[in-house]
């Protein structure tokens, strides 16, 4: 078992214990895993268990953490390959293929991202709140391709997850997608900030509701054309998504929103499938036989949570998006 010694100062008396601890590790225990160590009975004082995480501590004080070693995770590790884009001791920044689940849940308890970062970090991960598991702080839909960075240690977990919620309002994340959407939206440059809700009809859904609605979250999602089929009335456009929030499916409802639903996208875009009628045999089968959304995470940006260096990544669009746009005539460029 790992122990640690933390010695309370003059100006540091009278805080909260778990306050105290969180600051004397400098970050790399959050509050929540301070209080959860003091519920197991690991923090001492003296070799007496602390009773509660609101104990005031005293100056000259030695607080004592001891560490059990991380559990085994529920998942198991499986042999799946990944396409590593960095890696540290910290953290893992993977570019996710269409059609793995990012973490293991009904329907899905095998075959995960999770099961796979499980197997190629083995003893390198560290442990999240105590058990030996990726620490994930996003996610991506299973259909929707491209980068996603996960935690391997509870410093490295703690600091992501505060740029996540942030949403790079504090200037440090940055996420940028690339969609094929039907139609062109204009303006070509714009904004939709519309607050998501659950569906009325299908609580599985997320849908654009009134902000006075109960659950309405505020929603931000900024996007450019970044090229489109020719003709006045084009068929189909690549368009740049940047998220200013992170909800659930936003650039999914907010594109159908305008009008411009992601291509392939069955949820949300149902009603546009006709819309390849108007292509030739060939182009045409190969936008109905496309059977995922257009969507590609293809940026991703942050401050590294314990260094404090600039990371950024940029993900190629992948090929079947690559020959959907081919098919749809949007001349998609190696950006």
């Amino acid at each position: 078992m790992e122990k640690r010694r933390y010695r309370v100062g003059a100006e540091e008396a009278g805080e909260r214990i778990d306050a105290f601890l969180a600051k004397a590790s400098e970050g790399e225990l959050s509050r929540a895993r301070i209080q959860g160590l003091i519920a197991d009975g690991a923090v001492t004082l003296a070799g007496v268990p602390i009773a509660a995480a609101k104990r005031r501590v005293s100056e000259g004080e030695e607080i004592e953490i001891g560490f059990p070693a991380p559990e085994d995770p529920e998942p198991e590790g499986e042999a799946i390959p990944l396409m590593i884009a960095y890696e540290d001791d910290e953290l893992i920044v993977v570019d996710k293929p269409a059609g793995l689940v990012t973490h293991p849940g009904p329907g899905n308890w095998t075959g995960t991202l999770v099961n796979g970062l499980i197997h190629h970090c083995g003893d390198s991960l560290s442990g999240i709140n105590g058990v030996r598991r990726p620490g994930i702080v996003h996610r991506l839909d299973k259909e929707t391709s491209g980068l996603i960075v996960v935690a391997k240690t509870d410093a490295a977990h703690k600091g992501l997850a505060a740029q996540f919620a942030a949403h790079g309002q504090d200037g440090q994340m940055r996420r940028a997608y690339n969609a094929l959407v039907w139609g062109k939206p204009l303006p070509e440059v714009s904004v939709i900030d519309a607050p998501l809700g659950r569906a009325r009809n299908d609580r599985t859904r997320r849908a654009v509701v009134s902000p006075n609605a109960p659950d309405a979250r505020h929603a931000v999602t900024h996007y450019t054309v970044l090229a489109a089929a020719p003709g006045q009335e084009p068929l189909a456009s690549l368009v740049e998504c940047r998220l200013e929030t992170g909800r659930t499916h936003q650039i999914r409802v907010h594109m159908a929103h305008i009008k411009h639903p992601l291509v392939g996208d069955g949820v949300y875009g149902a009603g546009f499938r006709t819309k390849s009628a108007k292509l030739e045999e060939g182009p045409r089968a190969v936008v109905e036989g496309f059977s995922r959304q257009a969507l590609h995470a293809a940026e991703l940006g942050f401050v590294h949570p314990v260094s404090g260096e600039p990371m950024a990544f940029r993900s190629p669009i992948p090929a079947d998006m690559r020959e959907l746009g081919a098919a749809l005539a949007v001349e998609i460029t190696s950006k």
